[in-house]
């Protein structure tokens, strides 16, 4: 994609939603890396529904160790490998007490270092939490620049690479989230809902595919 289409592509998706947010719900950082470990193999409904009792209840390190694994597991039962995630979720609250006098580190190599965080999780928590002009490549993003051809990569790290290469300054901080949005609920995965893209002609995917009125017409 020529540099002039990325900062359109980015243009448009930014008129559509001028102030993206993550569809996680939290309370502070430390709730935040909470929700976005959990996310893991899971929707962000599914963990706002599990997380909801479990913020009013735990906010800190500290409160998450006291509720302890069992506990935490009886609030996450209900999201895919709660198990281990439970016991992440306990040791790193642990180690941030430890080595971080409680508090989330506003590091990625320290954010990579504690129990269950691996790069996306900890790219997530830079730029939700600390304004870091961070892309955590998911599922949705990996698909969305592979397609588009905004940046493609045969794995998430050179995706993340690729898109920090060409997203322009203006678009950095909230580039994530219109990438993921946009994933989510336009560029679908089985199919892209190309007829109501708003950077459908800047898009390198062919054929597009036309709304269920318009085959119904053709068809007619």
């Amino acid at each position: 994609m020529k540099r002039a289409d990325v900062f359109e592509f980015y243009r448009r998706l930014a008129e559509t939603d001028p102030a993206p947010e993550t569809e996680l719900q939290y309370v502070n950082p430390f709730t935040l890396l909470v929700a976005v470990a959990l996310s893991a193999q899971a929707t962000d409904i599914g963990v706002n529904k599990a997380t909801k009792r479990l913020f009013q209840e735990v906010q800190t390190p500290q409160a998450m160790v006291a509720l302890g694994e069992d506990g935490l597991k009886q609030h996450i039962k209900t999201i895919g490998l709660f198990n281990t995630k439970a016991k992440n979720v306990i040791a790193l609250s642990q180690m941030l007490i430890d080595e971080h006098e409680g508090e989330v580190p506003a590091d990625r190599d320290a954010l990579e270092k504690l129990p269950g965080v691996g790069r996306k999780t900890a790219n997530v928590v830079m730029n939700v939490a600390f304004g870091a002009e961070t892309i955590a490549v998911d599922t949705h993003i990996f698909r969305v620049a592979n397609r588009t051809g905004l940046a493609k990569g045969k794995n998430v790290l050179a995706v993340e690479l690729g898109l920090e290469k060409v997203t322009p300054a203006p678009f950095r901080s909230h580039a994530h989230h219109w990438l993921i949005l946009h994933g989510r609920y336009i560029c679908k995965a089985r199919t892209p809902e190309c007829w109501r893209c708003p950077v459908a002609d800047l898009c390198a995917f062919k054929p597009k595919t036309q709304s269920p009125r318009g085959k119904e017409k053709r068809a007619s």
